[in-house]
């Protein structure tokens, strides 16, 4: 999969953890909710940024997919 379709979720040194944009350690998810929920049970975003992630970020990545979804559903 091509990493532009990817959203990318930084943890940078001076701010947390990102998303899309800044330097530092990354992980890539893909933009499913298979994906998603997958990631949440088995926090893999912790592992792979070896840090907690905040629940807004979480949420922010939740409100993502719900976008996306209905801007797919009303395109359809």
């Amino acid at each position: 999969m091509d990493r532009n379709l990817l959203w990318r979720v930084i943890r940078d040194h001076r701010d947390g953890v990102l998303l899309d944009s800044g330097m530092g350690r990354s992980a890539y998810l893909c933009p499913r909710k298979s994906c998603l929920e997958e990631t949440y049970r088995r926090k893999r975003l912790q592992k792979a940024l070896r840090c907690q992630v905040p629940e807004t970020v979480l949420a922010a990545l939740e409100q993502r997919l719900s976008q996306q979804t209905e801007e797919s559903a009303e395109a359809n």
